[in-house]
């Protein structure tokens, strides 16, 4: 082939790269702001009673904020969440978006009052996530603490009937200061949650980010967590090219079971750093134990 044709056919395939890269951009910007789906899982920890049935919704991850989730889109999550009629909802952090692409700021009053809809048998939990540690913990804690949301703040609550109980234990943030050079100092203490629990009754743990599992005890029958949505772009048949994790894609989404404990890690609703996801839908995750 000759140097002309080389350089033609060079310029074609940059061009329809370039075309490929815009079309991939368009739909993960699409796949961001409208998809919108309820994953379930049915988890089977050995030190949760089989006949002791629970549903759980799970919320992670929002990001309220324009262009992928305002608050349109907040009372879309909120409506389908609250149509599952489960027994119980947990809200695992990232209440805001804080990339910088923002087309629509959403306030902390404006999210949590759709959040404030929710209803569930057992109540409504929350935990905080990193970027709501880094940009206004503040201001996220009274938002919640103003709809009368519960936040878990390395602590438990024994809920159920007398025969059915169970203990919903809360983490507080992994990553929650900043040091500088990649590293981050904790506000979790898992430990002292798990000392709170006073009885044999089984454990449902909220963590924010799921890397905590290499040291969560098997007492807890099941851990819940947001952080990674997923992977947010990642392409078929391969591993999620980044994962806010230091395990990689180990523990980058789903139900993942070592050692007969087991976690679930929600793919999440919202976006960080670019407000695109292919691959990843949108989800929320409903839960049901002892079915």
């Amino acid at each position: 082939m000759s140097r002309r044709g080389l350089l033609t056919r060079g310029l074609m395939l940059g061009g329809v790269a370039g075309l490929a890269g815009a079309s991939s951009a368009a739909y993960g910007a699409v796949e961001a702001a409208t998809g919108l789906t309820v994953t379930d899982y049915a988890p089977v920890p050995p030190n949760w009673p089989a006949r002791q049935k629970l549903t759980i919704s799970v919320i992670a991850d929002i990001h309220a904020g324009g262009p992928n989730m305002g608050i349109a889109r907040v009372r879309e999550v909120v409506d389908t969440a609250q149509a599952l009629q489960s027994d119980l909802i947990v809200v695992l952090g990232d209440y805001f978006a804080t990339h910088r692409f923002i087309t629509e700021h959403v306030p902390h009053a404006a999210w949590a009052a759709e959040l404030a809809r929710l209803k569930a048998r057992y109540g409504v939990y929350a935990i905080l996530g990193n970027h709501d540690w880094w940009h206004d913990p503040d201001g996220v804690r009274v938002a919640l603490r103003q709809v009368k949301i519960p936040e878990l703040r390395n602590d438990a609550v024994l809920l159920g009937e007398r025969g059915s109980r169970f203990w919903l234990a809360g983490i507080d943030d992994q990553l929650a200061h900043y040091l500088g050079r990649g590293n981050f100092r904790g506000a979790d203490d898992l430990p002292g949650t798990m000392a709170k629990i006073k009885t044999d009754d089984p454990v449902v743990l909220l963590v924010h980010e799921p890397d905590i599992f290499t040291e969560v005890p098997a007492r807890v029958a099941l851990t819940l967590a947001g952080h990674t949505h997923g992977g947010q772009i990642r392409l078929p048949y391969v591993p999620p090219v980044w994962t806010p994790s230091a395990y990689g894609a180990r523990y980058a989404y789903g139900h993942i079971v070592e050692n007969n404990r087991h976690m679930i890690v929600s793919g999440g609703l919202g976006t960080s750093k670019v407000p695109l996801r292919i691959g990843v839908t949108p989800e929320i995750v409903r839960v049901t134990l002892g079915a």
